[in-house]
C-alpha cells in the first residue's frame, strides 16, 4: 500500500513540474516577444521591464485614457475627467478610478523616457558637432 501511495506521489509531483517547466517557459518567452515588438534591444527591454512594473502596458493605457498620442495636455485633461467622473462618493467605481490612475502613471512614465531619450540624442549630436 505504501508503495502505490509513493509511486502516486512520485508521478503527481512529475506532472507538477512538468507542468511547472513548460508555464516557465512560455512566460520566458511571451516576455522576449513584449520585448521584440517594443523595439527589440535595450529599448524594449526597458519598455517590457516598465510595462511590468507598472503592471499596464502603454496600449491599454493609451485606451483607457482614450488618447492616441502622448501629449501632456491631452493625459492631463481626460485623466483629471475620468478620475472625477469615477470618485467613489460620487456613485463611481473605485476599481475603475484606479486604474485611470495607473493608465495616467504608466503614461508619464513614457513621456519621461521620450524627452530623457531626446534630450540624450541632443547631447550625443551636439558632443559629435563640437568634435567636428
Amino acid at each position: 500500500m505504501a508503495k502505490h501511495l509513493a509511486q502516486v506521489v512520485i508521478a503527481g509531483l512529475q506532472v507538477v513540474g512538468r507542468a511547472f517547466a513548460r508555464a516557465l517557459k512560455q512566460e520566458i518567452a511571451a516576455s522576449q516577444q513584449a520585448a521584440q515588438r517594443a523595439g527589440g534591444g535595450a529599448a524594449g527591454a526597458r519598455h517590457s521591464a516598465t510595462n511590468q512594473k507598472l503592471g499596464m502596458t502603454l496600449e491599454e493605457a493609451k485606451q483607457i485614457l482614450n488618447v492616441e498620442e502622448l501629449t501632456e495636455e491631452k493625459i492631463q485633461k481626460n485623466y483629471e475627467y475620468l478620475f472625477s467622473i469615477n470618485d467613489k462618493s460620487k456613485g463611481g467605481s473605485f476599481y475603475v478610478q484606479s486604474k485611470v490612475f495607473r493608465a495616467k502613471e504608466r503614461l508619464d512614465k513614457e513621456l519621461e523616457d521620450v524627452v530623457a531619450a531626446k534630450q540624450k540624442q541632443q547631447h550625443q549630436e551636439a558632443t559629435q558637432d563640437s568634435k567636428t
